[in-house]
């Protein structure tokens, strides 16, 4: 059965049956949806359940599934789209057909999705908070250092008071969300040792690695470090057709772009700090490699090493200081 998802229903299509039917997207309309595929005489047990990954919207449908221990799946609307093909038009009834086509084509492959804890699911909507606080907040700056710029400050001094006064209740406001995310991850002994081992590897600051903890749902939705990367589009690949069309390899485009920026300032970080990755970095570009291409590395590096703590439960050691 493939599901879209939309802010108050849902559409569901049954691929055998060749049916479909709308529900309000709410508990009472989830119990609508298993008494319809009851009166089409469907075998729960045999059932597979398939939906784009809609955010917020989805959510609730998670819950309620979870709590009937009915397992399903959640794929990217990207992942769905590209394996269509050529498609023309969109609305919720066909997007709905091509989900349960998809799933039925995909039913061997597909693995079943679990909800994150209780506590991830709190750092979620926190650093999702908090991104939109700091980004209030650049603005505020950006603003204030072009209008100095510009304006006389004498002049437009409610102008200069008024953001200036924002700015610091925005700061005030980052910062409280900063302790409650600190204090979900003490109170969790799991993700309080992810956190720390995490935080011993050179790059790797709170922030950082936060969201490591969340996108890998406290590294267990990713086990591979190599996949995490392709996931933050840092891994570069092949561009090949016959013996005509061969170019660089090159990182590809579909990734977490904010995990990938949060990456690069890592590398940065770590290149400036850390006394290891700093003689790599000035090595690779003294032998006349790319710069960019040698900082990617680098940020594979840290996702390995994170990735390798974890794994091992034993904090970071840096070479160069070990030989010291």
């Amino acid at each position: 059965m493939g599901i879209d998802v939309s802010k108050s229903t849902i559409d569901a299509h049954i691929f055998v049956k060749k049916v479909s039917s709308t529900f309000c997207n709410n508990n009472k309309g989830f119990r609508k949806l298993f008494t319809w595929l009851k009166t089409n005489k469907i075998n729960l047990s045999e059932l597979i359940i398939c939906f784009e990954h809609t955010g917020i919207y989805s959510v609730r449908l998670s819950l309620f599934l979870e709590s009937k221990n009915r397992p399903y799946c959640v794929i990217p609307g990207m992942e769905i789209k590209k394996s269509l093909g050529m498609v023309r038009g969109k609305n919720d009834s066909v997007d709905t057909i091509r989900i349960a086509d998809y799933t039925y084509l995909r039913r061997e492959k597909l693995t079943p999705f679990k909800m994150p804890s209780g506590s991830i699911q709190k750092l979620q909507k926190l650093n999702t908070l908090r991104t939109k606080l700091v980004t209030h907040r650049a603005s505020y700056i950006s603003n204030m250092k072009e209008s100095k710029e510009i304006f006389v400050m004498s002049e437009n001094e409610i102008f200069f008071k008024v953001q200036e006064s924002m700015k610091q209740k925005v700061d005030k406001e980052i910062r409280k969300v900063n302790e409650e995310i600190l204090k979900i991850i003490t109170e969790d002994e799991e993700l309080k040792k992810t956190y720390n081992l995490l935080n011993t590897i050179s790059g790797i600051g709170p922030v950082l690695a936060v969201n490591f903890i969340i996108i890998t749902n406290g590294f267990k939705t990713f086990t591979d470090s190599r996949k995490f990367a392709c996931y933050c589009g840092i891994v570069p690949f092949n561009y090949q057709s016959g013996t005509s069309v061969r170019s660089a390899s090159k990182v590809s485009h579909y990734a977490d772009k904010k995990m990938k920026s949060l990456l690069n300032l890592a590398a940065f970080s770590a290149i400036q700090y850390s006394s290891e990755m700093k003689i790599f970095y000035e090595r690779r570009v003294k032998e006349g490699k790319s710069k960019m291409s040698t900082i990617n590395i680098v940020r594979n590096k840290i996702v390995h090493r994170a990735f390798a703590v974890v794994k091992r439960g034993t904090p970071y050691v840096e070479l160069s200081k070990h030989a010291a």
